[in-house]
């Protein structure tokens, strides 16, 4: 798994699971062990998903939708299609905001 280290990112930001909205969580973690973790994590209209980082991980969206993506690369609105998938090896940092009119579902799955 990458670390914080790895990635350039300050100790204190929390990953996707422990990062919330407005002191709301958005992931539940539905199986972890030693060797993976899965969660899903759920973005109504207007809900977001605060700065945080991700390690290795794979994502499928469950129910798709237009989200609006910053980083360290600028911001961006993504269109994403229920069913599709990406594979990253970690982001150092981003931030989302549901900015569509249906909810966004993702399945996250993490190898440690």
């Amino acid at each position: 798994m990458l670390s914080v280290a790895t990635l350039g990112v300050a100790e204190d930001l929390p990953g996707p699971v422990e990062a919330g909205w407005r002191g709301m969580s958005v992931c539940e973690v539905l199986r972890e062990d030693a060797e993976i973790r899965v969660f899903r994590c759920t973005f109504p209209p207007g809900v977001g998903h605060e700065r945080h980082f991700h390690p290795r991980h794979f994502g499928y969206a469950l129910s798709g939708g237009t989200m609006r993506i910053t980083s360290d690369a600028g911001t961006r609105e993504v269109t994403l299609k229920t069913g599709s998938y990406f594979f990253s090896e970690g982001i150092a940092w981003h931030e989302g905001l549901n900015v569509g009119d249906t909810t966004v579902s993702y399945l996250m799955i993490e190898p440690k």
